[in-house]
């Protein structure tokens, strides 16, 4: 599933827009590295996520095929940081 994707459908991000224009700007890394809104992402992987006043990290668990209720995004990741 692409960055930006997985970002709006976990709820981490509540925009698609927004999820492709903060991974644009740079904000958004996965693994160490800053990753383009179309990054295909993997369970395991590491996201961090630099708000305005404080970085996000959170590791893949698993990745949706389908649509995800409000209830079941949290289960998608766990927070590291």
């Amino acid at each position: 599933m692409r960055l930006d994707k997985y970002l709006k459908v976990s709820r981490l991000i509540k925009r698609r827009t927004v999820a492709n224009e903060v991974s644009e700007m740079g904000r958004v890394c996965v693994n160490g590295n800053c990753a383009k809104p179309s990054k295909q992402l993997k369970p395991g992987d590491i996201i961090s996520i630099e708000y305005a006043n404080k970085i996000v990290k959170v590791e893949v668990l698993k990745i949706p095929t389908g649509n995800v209720t409000i209830q079941e995004a949290p289960d998608l990741y766990k927070i590291i940081e």
